[in-house]
């Protein structure tokens, strides 16, 4: 690897058209799994290479539009973890910093749908401090609407004006972090991850390691999570375990932090 902490890293030619490559990988290399998007997109790389203890994969792209739908990834990160074991034995850790897509449009559509429902069959998306905090905060505007109300007001707010209120962000931190590992963990379509990402990254053996607060603030991370992102962890010992198992069962592992927080929630489902 070269002077730069980010590397393309292409399929072998054996399986590109033409010498061209399919699909390639970037790759940051890190002292720590890094929280934001802003620790990644350096200038200059931060660290010198030899000081780097983790691989961070925060870039896969496929070169064909014919090959959507194929998952080539499998093979590149098992090949990309190889390769940089075998240059570099210092790097211990092999992670990835990952939008969440279809966050957003899914509790969007969860807290509407609580609205449209009758009283005995709506959802009770927040719990009852989540509620008490955004009421006491915006007790002057609320003008009788209830928590779930206010919050779907918040999050398609003009310009996203809750982020230029550090109130505001407090206090959303807890509901949208712990939906957000229902979302991950818990929702699912014919037995797999519902966000498209997460589905790709566990099966292809990753679990799911640290969820990230206000990562990507963006007007592009702002729509699709609400700044969310996460960290899925590939340890070289259980991806094989956990692959098969997410195939046959749907189980997705994840760290206990994350499990946290769907455990710490009211059931919900």
């Amino acid at each position: 690897m070269t002077t730069p902490a980010v590397k393309h890293t292409p399929v072998p030619p054996t399986v590109a058209t033409g010498g061209e490559p399919l699909i390639f990988i970037e790759v940051a290399l890190m002292k720590n799994v890094a929280q934001t998007i802003q620790e990644v997109l350096w200038d200059d790389p931060p660290i010198p290479e030899c000081e780097a203890t983790c691989a961070l994969f925060y870039s896969i792209s496929s070169t064909q539009p014919g090959l959507k739908g194929i998952n080539l990834g499998k093979f590149l990160i098992k090949r990309v973890i190889d390769l940089v074991k075998k240059d570099m034995p210092n790097i211990s850790t092999f992670a990835t910093l990952s939008p969440i897509p279809g966050y957003m449009q899914w509790l969007l559509s969860k807290l509407a749908s609580a609205e449209r429902s009758g009283s005995t069959f709506r959802e009770n998306i927040l719990e009852p401090e989540e509620e008490r905090s955004l009421l006491d905060v915006l007790q002057e505007s609320a003008d009788g609407k209830n928590a779930m109300e206010i919050m779907w007001n918040l999050l398609t707010s003009t310009n996203h004006e809750w982020t230029k209120s550090e109130r505001l962000i407090s206090v959303l931190e807890a509901p949208l972090m712990r939906l957000c590992a229902r979302y991950l963990l818990k929702e699912k379509k014919r037995g797999r991850g519902l966000d498209s990402v997460a589905n790709f990254h566990l099966q292809n053996g990753a679990m799911v390691g640290r969820l990230n607060w206000m990562a990507d603030q963006s007007e592009k991370g702002l729509l699709q999570s609400g700044g969310i992102m996460v960290n899925y962890v590939y340890r070289l010992e259980n991806i094989e375990e956990n692959a098969q198992s997410y195939f046959s069962t749907g189980h997705i592992h994840a760290s206990c932090d994350v499990s946290r927080f769907v455990e710490t929630g009211r059931s919900m489902m």
